[in-house]
Parts: C-alpha cells; sequence; structure tokens
C-alpha cells in the first residue's frame, strides 16, 4: 500500500513537528545568512574599488590596499566563527527575572564590555511550545537595525538554556 500525503496511517507527535520546524528553520536561517555574508563582502569588495578608483591610486597602491583588505576579511570571518560560551562572560547581578529564565548584567571578560545576558531556559520553551516565538525574537533583534530595538551582539547554547547577549540599556527594560 502506497502512503499519500492524505493518507492518516501515521502522525507526527507535536515535539516531533516541533523539531521538524526547528531544523527547517535552522536550515533557511544559515543558507539566508550565507548569501547575505557573500553578497556584503561583495558590497565592501566593490566600495573598495570605488573609493581607490575615485583617490586615483597607483596600480601597486591599489594592490596593497585589497591585500590589506583581504587580511582584514579574513580576520573578520574568523571572528565570527568564534564559539562563544558562558565561560566567555561574567555574571555581575540579575536584573530582571521572566517567564522562562532572568537577565542578568554580564561582562564579557576579553573585552571588558558590558551587556545584558537573557538566559532562557529551553524546557520550559519546549514544555510551553514557544520555540518559534523565541526563534523569531532571536531572528528580529539579530535583523533589527533601529534606535528603538536593542541590538543583540551573540547568541549561543548549552544542554539547559540558551543565551542571548544584547545591548545593555541602564533604565530600560530588555524582555
Amino acid at each position: 500500500m502506497a502512503m499519500t500525503s492524505q493518507s492518516s496511517c501515521f502522525s507526527m507527535s507535536n515535539h516531533t513537528k516541533e523539531r521538524v520546524t526547528m531544523a527547517k528553520v535552522t536550515l533557511e536561517n544559515f543558507y539566508s545568512n550565507l548569501i547575505t555574508q557573500h553578497e556584503e563582502r561583495e558590497m565592501r569588495q566593490q566600495k573598495l574599488e570605488k573609493v581607490m578608483d575615485q583617490e586615483g591610486l597607483a596600480d601597486e597602491e591599489k594592490r596593497m590596499r585589497r591585500s590589506q583588505h583581504a587580511r582584514k576579511e579574513t580576520e573578520f570571518l574568523r571572528l565570527k566563527r568564534t564559539r562563544l560560551g558562558l565561560e566567555d562572560f561574567e555574571s555581575l547581578k540579575v536584573i530582571g527575572r521572566g517567564a522562562f529564565g532572568e537577565v542578568r548584567l554580564v561582562q564579557k571578560k576579553d573585552t571588558g564590555h558590558v551587556y545584558a545576558m537573557k538566559i532562557l531556559r529551553k524546557a520550559d520553551m519546549l514544555e510551553k511550545e514557544q520555540v518559534g516565538h523565541i526563534r523569531a525574537e532571536r531572528d528580529i533583534l539579530v535583523e533589527a537595525d533601529s534606535l528603538w530595538v536593542v541590538k543583540m551582539f551573540y547568541s549561543f547554547q548549552d544542554k539547559m538554556n540558551l543565551y542571548l547577549i544584547m545591548e545593555f540599556l541602564p533604565g530600560g527594560i530588555n524582555h
């Protein structure tokens, strides 16, 4: 007997549907980001070429600037691939609590920069079927370029929690 999309011989659990959705969104985001990063690199290269043409640089100077630009691009890509973890931040104090976790004031150990760290418990998100909403929040924070939306600098996870490292706005509310 052939299975068709209308056949009801089996049904997926909500957990399975949620995991399928998460996998789909993860793949879509990965390839979308890959394309965006490539386009941004090309735009930076075109901008460099335009500036060099406007400045009327000699070929040797252009070659040196292209080489310098390539080194900067390589370093930028290396930094983007760097994996951060909880051990890279020092917790200063808890500044808020919510349905899925808490928000802490943290300091990045290597730079001393201060951020708000939103810690979300994965089990609570799964139990309340809010994974899609949390992913949407993360995606919005990553894409948003507005004075009215808090900036997100990093995100990472461990077995228990999801961590969103955001701009700290004294007196503001980080939801």
